[in-house]
């Protein structure tokens, strides 16, 4: 039986380690493209929310791709109206995407500092339901999508 230690496994490093990054980053370029171009203030443009479409109540997400087109026109005031939300979500995307980056040329494995345990996700439900129920009531009525 053959007791000698395996050859450590060759880390490769540089350009060749961020096709997947790269590949997000393009889908999301095209996603934003799209939003910019084709205006979803348009009523019915990108269809309805069902939520919306079923309830009556906005959801979390409603307002959400007139906030990403205004962002992509510059506009932040506008976004922040449209769903407030967005900004910070897509802060963390970017700072997310930055850290995959980062790992990836250098070769290293390490987790992203905000680990998506089971107390994370828990709170971020919480704060999405609080967030929907507030948007829905006359004191959240400034959290609603314009």
């Amino acid at each position: 039986m053959d007791t000698a230690a395996a050859p450590p496994a060759e880390t490769r490093t540089g350009w060749v380690t961020l096709g997947q990054p790269a590949l997000i980053a393009g889908g999301l370029a095209a996603a934003v493209a799209v939003l910019h171009f084709r205006d979803p203030h348009v009523s019915g443009s990108y269809g309805y929310c069902p939520f919306y479409a079923l309830t009556g109540y906005w959801c979390p997400g409603c307002g959400g791709l007139r906030a990403m087109h205004n962002l992509s026109e510059g506009h932040v005031l506008d976004a922040i109206h449209s769903n407030i939300l967005l900004l910070p979500l897509t802060v963390a995307f970017v700072v997310w995407w930055v850290h995959l980056v980062v790992n990836r040329w250098n070769g290293r494995r390490r987790p992203f500092p905000f680990h998506a345990g089971p107390i994370t996700l828990a709170v971020s439900l919480a704060l999405l339901a609080v967030f929907s129920v507030l948007r829905n009531t006359p004191w959240g009525s400034w959290l609603a999508p314009v």
